[in-house]
């Protein structure tokens, strides 16, 4: 199964969209690696991503180069953005990003066009056969009556909308709001359906929900709607407009007439999209499904009627500094290296099978990425021995040690009253005959092997190991500090809880990868001491402050 690499920009707060696909791997069984797009480096959701990159601003011309370079660098599968402003250019530049492997999962610029400029999405409603207020784009040519509606008319997020009752009013918001659509008010609840379509327009699910409770243009509270006059009105709509990927549409139903008035298309996730994924539109499983040439049936299982409210969370990414109680230790390659594991079992594999000089051969066969035991007994012609050996490898005791400054890391915090935790991922049995190896059981407090948890999906990145010795430790999050290796799995979860994260850089690692973090410390084994120990006094306690 190939990876899968998805760029998100303008990822700003879309922490639900984020999770979203998340959990789709999760279901679906798929490799995933997030990678989120940030001007300024600071933005929540990116403590949910893999990899966070720094972009030019979007309206800088250099920004749609700058995207083709992580794209090529990051070898990413798709690109999705989450805003309006970037909207026009990536889908002007499309053929580029897919020219160098990197799908965009955007409409066409003439649909984008149609969405960007209120008065062609007017017209767009009315081609399609639906009603929508018309436009008007000069305060002395409004004949709509009162109340009206004034807006930018290329706007987003509810940002210079106003609800104008007379003109008077009218005249003082013209002069107020730049390039403005005059539009009659239509009073009346307020729905947004939420629509995604194949890469060749093609609807697969569409949901339409009310909006019970709007901030700042963003729903709060929602209530999902499958009425069916709203959804043979999308398909209309996706007949003419052919979206690529996702669209919400918004509209008014007229509390008096019950008709629909349409007043606004956005060729991206919405954002509230990600609430009727939750009641059955799953959208971020079409795509990985798609993007790994599945077909992605239309979804009929919606939860009609379920209500959803939204709430705001933290997340910290700068760690600043203050007490630290406990660290939390990876295993494998950040308390000892794990290519003396993988020697010591082809050691025993090769004892197993009668002639030690099969280490050698097994240990070139793993550094050329080779299935390493399957390849020699091939190769020896003793394929009925693979369960064997296999077994012997996994339970074999290792042979093994901690690094030097590791050892004298965790003698130094046993020694300051620090509690010392270890979350690792692996098969039970050879995680354990690794710790009892290291004799970790006399140094740390406390010792989750997520595979005993309940299996594989509780491997991190998921957060329950974390959230387990946490509550054992009866610390708060800013008060941990967890050290690992790997940044592709090791820190999301420590990172969304809010504890304080140190990456040992290990050229030597079997998982060692360059790419930088903006959000860590990043440093060799000499450097892990130092920062627990010695230059970070002021963070972690001592006996006494204990």
């Amino acid at each position: 199964m190939s990876e899968i690499r998805i760029l998100f920009t303008g990822v700003g707060r879309r922490i639900e969209l984020l999770q979203a696909f998340r959990n789709a791997a999760l279901v679906l069984d798929k490799k995933l690696k997030i990678y989120g797009a940030d001007m300024a480096g600071t933005a929540p959701a990116l403590a949910y991503c893999n990899f966070a990159r720094r972009v030019v601003a979007m309206k800088d011309p250099g920004y749609i180069d700058n995207l083709l370079d992580i794209c090529k660098k990051d070898e990413i599968t798709l690109l999705i953005p989450t805003i309006d402003t970037d909207l026009l250019v990536l889908s002007e530049n499309r053929e580029k990003f897919e020219a160098i492997g990197t799908k965009v999962l955007i409409s066409d610029p003439d649909k984008i066009r149609i969405c960007r400029d209120k008065n062609n999405t007017s017209s767009f409603f009315v081609e399609c056969g639906l009603l929508a207020p018309m436009p008007v784009n000069d305060v002395a040519a409004y004949k709509g009556g009162f109340p009206a509606f004034i807006k930018p008319k290329d706007g987003s997020s509810s940002i210079n909308a106003f609800k104008v009752e007379n003109a008077q009013d009218l005249e003082m918001y013209a002069r107020q709001v730049e390039d403005y659509i005059i539009q009659p008010f239509v009073s009346g609840r307020e729905y947004t359906i939420d629509v995604f379509c194949d890469f060749d327009g093609r609807p697969i699910s569409i949901v339409p929900r009310e909006r019970i409770q709007v901030r700042a243009g963003e729903v709060l509270k929602t209530q999902i709607f499958m009425d069916e006059t709203m959804i043979k009105e999308a398909e209309v709509i996706c007949e003419k407009f052919r979206p690529r990927g996702p669209i919400t549409v918004q509209l008014i139903r007229d509390e008096k007439t019950g008709k629909d008035y349409f007043i606004e298309i956005n060729p991206r996730y919405g954002g509230g999209a990600p609430l009727s994924m939750k009641a059955g539109a799953r959208s971020a499983e079409y795509v990985l499904e798609i993007l790994d040439g599945e077909a992605a049936h239309r979804s009929t299982a919606i939860s009609d009627s379920a209500i959803y409210s939204r709430f705001d969370e933290s997340v910290c990414l700068s760690e600043g500094t203050g007490c630290v109680k406990a660290v939390i230790f990876d295993l494998d390659d950040t308390l000892y290296p794990e290519k003396d594991y993988v020697r010591s079992g082809y050691k025993a594999v090769a004892k197993h099978l009668g002639d030690d000089a099969y280490a050698d051969r097994l240990y070139e066969l793993f550094e050329e990425g080779q299935p390493a035991i399957d390849t020699l007994l091939s190769e020896i012609g003793r394929m009925t021995d693979k369960e064997s050996a296999l077994d012997v490898y996994r339970s074999h005791k290792p042979d093994i040690s901690l690094y030097p400054e590791m050892k004298k890391a965790l003698e130094t915090l046993r020694m300051r009253g620090i509690k010392i935790g270890i979350i690792t991922d692996g098969r039970p049995a050879g995680q354990n005959n690794k710790i009892d190896a290291l004799g970790l059981r006399e140094m740390a407090d406390d010792i989750i092997i997520t595979d005993e948890l309940g299996g594989i999906p509780f491997r991190k990145p998921c957060d329950i190991a974390f959230r387990i010795m946490q509550t054992r430790f009866r610390l708060p999050a800013e008060e941990i500090i967890y050290v690992g290796d790997n940044m592709t799995k090791d820190f999301a979860a420590p990172m969304q809880l809010g504890m304080k994260c140190l990456c040992v850089k290990n050229p030597d690692g079997l998982y060692y990868t360059e790419e930088e973090s903006m959000f860590f410390d990043t440093c060799d084994h000499s450097e892990v001491y130092e920062m627990l120990c010695d230059r970070k006094t002021k963070a972690v306690a001592s006996k006494e402050e204990l």
